[in-house]
């Protein structure tokens, strides 16, 4: 049965029905609470709906019933960096790369918190690492290049956003950001002129 309704609550998911999902897996619970995919799929569905603190609390037992879960690790991962606690966010995301190596999305949550916890080589590293395996996913290159950004390297930051557009055309965040990059290198190169 419960893969039947771990199906179901995918499904329902998919289509941004997060609440129903939650009840759908929290019916699972009610017959064996040591499921710890049901926990990790409620707090999915939890960050979904941007309710990071009920996230973290199922995530926190699915790790207790299954502590080499590196699903449950970088879903944790990711959570408390939405939060801003980047500096734990790291231990559960380097935990999650440990038990699942070199995972794109890993690296790159990873790498946006080391670049955010004030370890900005580190974080440039990582996400580049998850660019190189997964060069046109439009999230790794976003946070790379506005990691680029943030650092005023423009032309690099520059480089990523319009291959953002060029697989995004529409993608409205790639189109400010790279306005933000040109902005920022007309300012640079007119003070370097005073």
């Amino acid at each position: 049965m419960p893969k039947e309704v771990l199906k179901k609550a995918e499904e329902l998911k998919l289509t941004g029905d997060h609440e129903q999902a939650i009840k759908y897996l929290e019916d699972i619970l009610i017959n064996d609470l040591n499921v710890s995919k049901a926990y990790e799929e409620i707090a999915d569905n939890f960050l979904s709906l941007k309710e990071f603190d009920k996230a973290i609390l199922a995530l926190e037992q699915a790790i207790k019933l299954d502590p080499i879960s590196a699903n449950a690790h970088y879903l944790l991962g990711f959570a408390l960096s939405v939060k801003g606690d980047f500096d734990t966010s790291i231990q559960e995301l380097e935990l999650a790369d440990k038990i699942e190596p070199n995972h794109p999305e890993i690296l790159r949550c990873l790498g946006w918190s080391y670049f955010n916890a004030h370890d900005r080589t580190t974080g440039i590293i990582v996400l580049e690492r998850a660019r190189f395996m997964s060069p046109n996913d439009a999230l790794i290159l976003s946070d790379l290049g506005v990691c680029y950004l943030n650092s005023k390297n423009f032309e690099k930051a520059e480089e990523i956003f319009n291959h953002i557009l060029e697989l995004e055309p529409n993608n409205q965040q790639a189109f400010d950001c790279l306005k933000a990059c040109q902005f920022h290198k007309i300012k640079s190169d007119l003070d370097s002129r005073k």
